[in-house]
């Protein structure tokens, strides 16, 4: 007998990461050395300070508590971490009952959508944008109403092209800045425009941090909990994973709006056990040391940046220097007529390089990829030059 599975999977999307996994283990037990330049998991190791707290915190004969449930022994130091990292980076004061810790982004995003969405609601999110979002709606027997990003406005959001009916409809609405997949920034006055939004139409305005501290060239992103009355109508995902390379160590934060906040809270009491203590001992160290750990992390990834900006620029292919994020964010060269998975397709097929087709991040993605910068030196070099031999013999 088949296993029955809920009608809500049959709802969900090809997941990109996923299919590119798929793809590139056939690839290599053809035997063929598949490089791979699409997918945002650092390569470098977690700062060493950090992982002298989890060694300890692991180990530590004086905690009788420090291998139990993290739920049920949780650790202060985290939130009391969060809080503080705040206040110090953004001037932002949170109370106790506007801080949720969660095991990273990606999971709460989700369990989020189950705290806060019924059956037939709407949801706003952007595309091209992180997949999640949608999936979350998915989860929650929710639908979604894509809010395009286009290149013309620096790939932020129009948000009077959102029509009454959605404005009326919506619950939450997804914004990520500094943004994936397209590298793009917001200003706090872009955020000032989406809290009143958000405010004017009663949609919970829900931002995706991940890439907050992932910033060169003297730019800081800001926080939207930086726009006053922010609180009432926002809350905010931050992620220690791409900031402090620990993405599978799963550790981050909601803040925000207390209401929301609950609702997460509630959903994760009953859903998982929380964060092991070693790890939140350890996500704690990496917060009170932020501004001596994170430019040590940045420093490779803008080393790679301005490499693979030159080479793309020296083989006639320009692209603007993102001023955030992991990534670069490039036009599909002539030769494919800005055909994202045809261009993916014939690299992965002719050269054994992968890079992330636009078009899976949504219809407005169509004509870019984006190429991560988690990966050494020497691969980005040898990848992009079999990606611009593919297109000079094109």
């Amino acid at each position: 007998m088949e296993t029955p599975s809920a009608n809500r999977l049959q709802k969900l999307p090809p997941y990109m990461f996923a299919a590119l996994r798929r793809k590139i283990a056939a690839k290599r037990e053809q035997g063929i050395q598949v490089i791979t330049l699409g997918i945002g998991d650092p390569d470098q190791p977690t700062p060493a300070p950090v992982v002298a707290e989890l060694r300890r915190a692991a180990d530590d004969p004086d905690d009788p508590n420090r291998h139990r449930y993290g739920c049920d022994a949780p650790v202060a130091a985290f939130p009391n971490a969060v809080r503080d990292y705040y206040r110090r980076r953004y001037g932002v004061a949170l109370a106790e009952d506007q801080v949720a810790v969660t095991t990273g982004s990606k999971d709460a995003i989700v369990q989020f959508c189950m705290g806060l969405l019924n059956p037939g609601d709407l949801g706003i999110a952007p595309a091209p944008g992180y997949p999640t979002y949608h999936i979350g709606h998915v989860f929650a027997s929710s639908s979604t109403y894509p809010l395009p990003l286009r290149a013309a406005n620096r790939w932020l959001p129009d948000f009077g092209e959102i029509p009454p009916e959605v404005r009326r409809a919506a619950k939450v609405m997804w914004l990520n800045y500094p943004n994936n997949p397209t590298t793009a920034v917001a200003s706090l006055e872009f955020f000032e425009r989406a809290v009143r939004f958000g405010r004017d139409n009663g949609v919970l305005v829900c931002h995706d941090s991940a890439y907050a501290e992932n910033t060169y060239d003297g730019y800081r992103a800001p926080s939207i909990l930086q726009v006053p009355g922010a609180e009432d109508t926002a809350v905010e995902f931050y992620s220690l994973s791409k900031g402090f390379n620990m993405t599978g160590w799963r550790a981050g934060a909601v803040v925000g709006n207390a209401a929301a906040v609950r609702a997460l809270r509630t959903v994760k009491e009953n859903v998982d056990n929380g964060m092991p203590r070693a790890i939140q001992f350890a996500a704690a160290k990496a917060l009170d040391m932020a501004e001596t750990l994170v430019p040590a992390v940045n420093e490779p990834y803008r080393r790679r940046r301005d490499m693979v900006c030159s080479r793309l620029a020296e083989a006639g292919w320009p692209v603007e220097k993102p001023k955030a994020t992991i990534y670069v964010w490039a036009p599909v060269p002539d030769a494919w007529g800005g055909d994202s998975a045809a261009f993916a397709e014939e690299l992965l097929e002719k050269t054994a390089v992968v890079v992330t087709p636009g078009l899976g991040y949504g219809t407005w993605g169509e004509g870019y990829y984006r190429i991560s910068l988690t990966y050494p030196d020497a691969t980005l070099e040898e990848a992009l030059g079999r990606l611009i031999r593919l297109g000079r013999r094109t």
